[in-house]
This record gives structure tokens, C-alpha cells and sequence, in this order.
């Protein structure tokens, strides 16, 4: 079930300068935090992802988006770890964002909602283990946009964590990965239905834009090969092509479907933001063009996890940041797992993965 904290924003200044109030944070928990309050896990999530880490998500009345990785008896063991996965601020499933209510205006924030960055959602997210009164995290683990939240805990706040799970991220986005987010940030922009971000005044939804930019996203989480494999040039329900502008193929259909059922559970201004935080994030050039002074307080062990087949954040990237840790002394494991399944590998059945997460915490735990 999901909590919620409210917190006093007053000293809560974001990267932008500016601040929000209030703050609040959703959140859920699974398993037990032990006396000591030495067994808690932070899992953070991805660009489109939210607090339902595991069970049924009481939204789409699906599992959550890692139950196969996190409950009971699994990788992530929640007989045996007290984990927290709490929604970003930004997000639209309970933390405050552009669809929280604007004190000012007693109407939703939209576009007056300040811009935010993966600074400031890891910052808010100490306050919520403060909440928790838990002094150090046993390990603080997420992939992609999750993954650069992991960054940040290794860099803004070692001291706060003992050891740490990078999965399929990177230091900064690559400019084609800022270009792929504009195009989605644009066809949201060019629905006639977004009115300037304002939709919610006119109670309807850019629903034909965000599609877009969900379908538009989808491509780039799927490699090459499992297209190929999944769809090929295969029709749908259809023998014979229509000589129409239809969904002949079943990866249109694919696309379409998914486009669909996104703009039933996300906010399209939410969209927006999230992947201009994603944008911006940039251990690099915060560091003096050189990564590895990111990490020169950090005293905790580090997996890093990268797939062969995920190009939109590939192994190179999560190399990088192995060098830098190695630079700097840190205690650090990397492995690239052979997968076909392009970057949404690190959300499916990859028993590599499982092995090496479950192996990596029993480790710290036994410390």
C-alpha cells in the first residue's frame, strides 16, 4: 500500500534555484526492517516506472514493473531485505509534480511546476530515509534513469550507502539520446489537445501525441534483433496487405498497443519533465570533464550491469563509469551480460542478472 510524507520544502532548494511546497513523497515498502536497520534497499525506478516495484500495481492491475526480481525467495529477497521504492518527484503517481495541486492556483501545476533534475529526486529521497531514521542504505539499486539515480547516490552522498547497483545507465546522455527525447517531448508539445501544458483545464488529454512519444521511446528500449525475432514482417490478423495506411504489421500494432495503454497510467506533462532530468544529468561536466572525481568520497562496493545488446545505453557507457570507479580505488564488480533484448533487458527474466544481484547482496549483507 502506498504512504505518503509530506515534508517542510521551505530548505528544500532545487538545482534550478527555485523550491517547492509542499513536498511530498509516495512510496512503498516490502519485507521488515530489521533492529539494527541495517537491511534496507532503495530501488529506484525508471523514466516511466513508479513506487509498484513489486505485487500488483493497483493501477493496471498488473505485477509491479520488477516483481520478478523483488519479493519473497527472490533476487531481491524481501524475507530478508526491507526495500523502499519511492515515486520521483516530478513523477505523477503521488510525489509531487506537475499534476499535484499548485497552493497558489488550486490548480495543477502543469508547466508552472519548477523543472527538477536527478539531483534533486536522490535529495528528496534522503529525506525520505531520514523519515525512515535509517543512517546508511544496505545498497541502493535501479536501471536507466533509475541507474542515474544510483550516480548520484554514489557521488552527492557516499557516506549514506554501503554499496551500490548501476544497471544499463550512463555518467550523461548522449546527444542521440537527448534527440530521441525531443522528438517525444515534441509530439506531446504538437497535440492540439496540450494547450500550452494546460489540457487539465479543458479536462482532456494530449492522448495522441504521448502515444507517439511512447511508440517512439518503445523502439529505442528494443534492439534490432528482438524486433526481428519478435515480429519480423510478419502481417496482423490479415493474410494479404490492405494498400492502406492501417496496421498491417504486427510491430505496428505492437506499437500502437503500447502507445494505447501508456496514456491510460502516465501524464503527459510528467513525460515532459522526466526526460529533461534525464537530459540534464551530467556527472561528467559537474566534475571538471573528468568522471572520476565524481566518486572521490566513496568508500562503498559497486556492481555495475550492462547488457551486449542494449544500445541506447550500451556497455562503453557503463564502462566509463567502472574506469572512473577504478581510478578512484573503489571496491567494484562489472559484468556484461550477453542479452538480444536491447535496454529493456534489465526488466526481464535475465537469470544473469538475477544471480549477480542476488550474489552481490548476500555478499553485504554477510558483511
Amino acid at each position: 500500500m502506498t504512504k505518503k510524507i509530506a515534508f517542510d520544502s521551505n530548505n528544500f532548494t532545487l538545482s534550478s534555484g527555485k523550491s517547492i511546497f509542499p513536498l511530498e513523497i509516495a512510496y512503498e515498502t516490502f519485507g521488515k526492517l530489521n533492529k539494527e536497520r541495517t537491511n534496507a534497499i532503495l530501488i529506484c525506478h525508471a523514466l516511466t516506472g513508479e513506487q509498484y516495484v513489486s505485487d500488483i500495481n493497483p493501477i493496471t492491475k498488473k505485477p509491479g514493473w520488477w516483481d520478478i526480481l523483488v519479493g519473497k525467495n527472490k533476487p531481491i529477497d524481501t524475507s530478508k531485505y526491507f526495500i523502499i521504492c519511492p515515486n520521483v518527484i516530478g513523477g505523477c503517481m503521488g510525489s509531487t509534480g506537475p499534476t499535484s495541486i499548485n497552493p497558489k492556483t488550486k490548480q495543477p501545476y502543469g508547466l508552472a511546476f519548477p523543472v527538477i533534475t536527478i539531483h534533486d529526486m536522490v535529495k528528496s529521497q534522503v529525506l525520505l530515509i531520514d523519515h525512515l531514521e535509517i543512517d546508511k542504505l544496505l545498497s541502493v539499486i535501479g536501471g536507466s534513469m533509475g541507474g542515474m539515480q544510483v550516480l548520484e547516490w554514489m557521488s552527492s552522498f557516499p557516506k549514506r550507502i554501503k554499496s551500490a547497483i548501476p544497471i544499463a545507465t550512463a555518467a550523461n546522455h548522449s546527444s542521440q539520446n537527448i534527440a530521441f527525447h525531443e522528438v517525444g517531448r515534441q509530439a506531446i508539445m504538437a497535440d492540439p489537445n496540450w494547450h500550452d501544458g494546460k489540457y487539465f483545464e479543458y479536462k482532456i488529454v494530449p492522448e495522441k501525441g504521448l502515444s507517439v512519444a511512447r511508440m517512439a521511446a518503445h523502439i529505442t528500449y528494443l534492439s534490432e534483433m528482438a524486433l526481428q525475432n519478435k515480429f519480423g514482417r510478419n502481417l496482423q490478423d490479415r493474410s494479404i496487405k490492405t494498400f492502406s495506411f492501417d496496421a498491417d504489421f504486427q510491430v505496428e500494432s505492437y506499437l500502437r498497443y503500447q502507445g494505447i495503454n501508456f496514456v491510460k497510467r502516465f501524464d503527459a506533462n510528467t513525460y515532459l519533465y522526466l526526460t529533461r532530468a534525464m537530459d540534464y544529468f551530467d556527472l561528467i561536466s559537474e566534475n571538471g570533464g573528468v568522471l572520476a572525481n565524481a566518486f572521490n568520497d566513496l568508500k562503498a562496493s559497486i556492481c555495475v550491469i550492462s547488457f551486449s545488446g542494449d544500445w541506447l545505453f550500451p556497455t562503453s557507457e557503463s564502462k566509463k563509469i567502472v574506469h572512473a570507479l577504478n581510478a578512484k580505488g573503489v571496491d567494484v564488480s562489472f559484468i556484461d551480460i550477453e542479452s538480444n533484448k536491447g535496454h529493456d533487458a534489465f526488466l526481464m527474466d535475465e537469470p544473469d542478472m538475477f544471480l549477480t544481484i542476488n550474489g552481490f547482496l548476500q555478499a553485504q549483507f554477510d558483511k
